[in-house]
């Protein structure tokens, strides 16, 4: 523990409510911090060409564009909309320099219960948007997210279902693994190595935070890291030997985190990635 192997990256939705993506920029890079990954809300805020112009004047290494995905719909023309999307988060992804297009694939259309039709719509607009992010050279991470979102957010839930997709569709589709929703999973290990295993470079980002317990809120109550129950150096280990080798990205969404000083929250990111990953 304490050894630190990967540089470091903050997800912009650590700090979404204090800070615009410029004063993001500059606050991360002020503590020696130059990853980042962007949300598409603060990009379009900010504008694409300015977004592009602090980025690369700050010297940040862009790990993710957050996000495309949201693909079922309740019918074929909300599900090309939503591929329309895509295309458009890949372009996006590109302008700044992204490692990568995140993608939340989104729940259950409204009404329906029928959860393997949406997966189905997933892996449909995965397979619509690869052959533009094949052409742009942007590769496209699914995120699967904890079965408690599997309605609304993300109907993808584990990294066994993400890996399935991936092998469907071959190269271009990669994997965003994410502690906070996968740390459950007893099939881990095992999913991590077959990533690694089926294309060295299938495991596109590793986002780091921490579950609490009790967990106060679904969405709003991410633990910093070595304040919960998920033991993140296993974790990082298993990455590592996968063959992991890029940015350690801290994503943590957390009413209390958003309710305290910006400053703090960077330099406690840094403290915890050196004691507690």
């Amino acid at each position: 523990m304490g050894e630190i192997r990967y540089p470091l990256s903050i997800n912009q939705a650590t700090t979404k409510v204090q800070w615009t993506l410029r004063e993001a920029v500059e606050g991360y890079a002020k503590q020696d911090v130059h990853g980042i990954a962007v949300w598409r809300d603060k990009l379009e805020e900010c504008g694409l060409r300015e977004a592009a112009r602090i980025l690369s004047d700050n010297g940040m290494t862009v790990t993710g564009l957050c996000r495309g995905g949201m693909f079922p719909a309740t019918d074929k023309a909300g599900l090309k909309a939503a591929i329309d999307d895509n295309l458009r988060a890949v372009d996006e992804a590109v302008a700044i320099g992204a490692q990568c297009l995140v993608l939340v694939c989104g729940g259950l259309p409204e009404g329906s219960k029928d959860i393997a039709g949406a997966r189905a719509m997933i892996r449909d607009g995965i397979a619509a948007t690869l052959p533009h992010a094949r052409a742009a050279g942007m590769p496209l991470a699914i995120e699967p997210l904890h079965p408690m979102y599997a309605a609304d957010r993300a109907c993808i839930n584990s990294l066994e279902q993400s890996n399935d997709i991936c092998d469907e569709l071959g190269a271009g589709v990669g994997l965003a693994v994410d502690v906070y929703h996968v740390w459950w999973d007893p099939y881990l290990r095992r999913e991590i190595d077959r990533a690694a295993k089926a294309d060295p470079g299938r495991l596109l980002a590793f986002h780091i935070c921490d579950w609490l317990s009790p967990t106060k809120d679904m969405l709003t109550d991410r633990g910093m890291m070595g304040d919960g129950v998920i033991d993140i150096p296993d974790f990082r280990a298993m990455m590592e030997n996968a063959g992991y080798d890029g940015y350690v990205e801290v994503e943590i969404f957390s009413t209390r985190w958003w309710n305290t000083d910006p400053d703090e929250v960077v330099a406690t990111c840094i403290e915890r990635h050196r004691s507690a990953c």
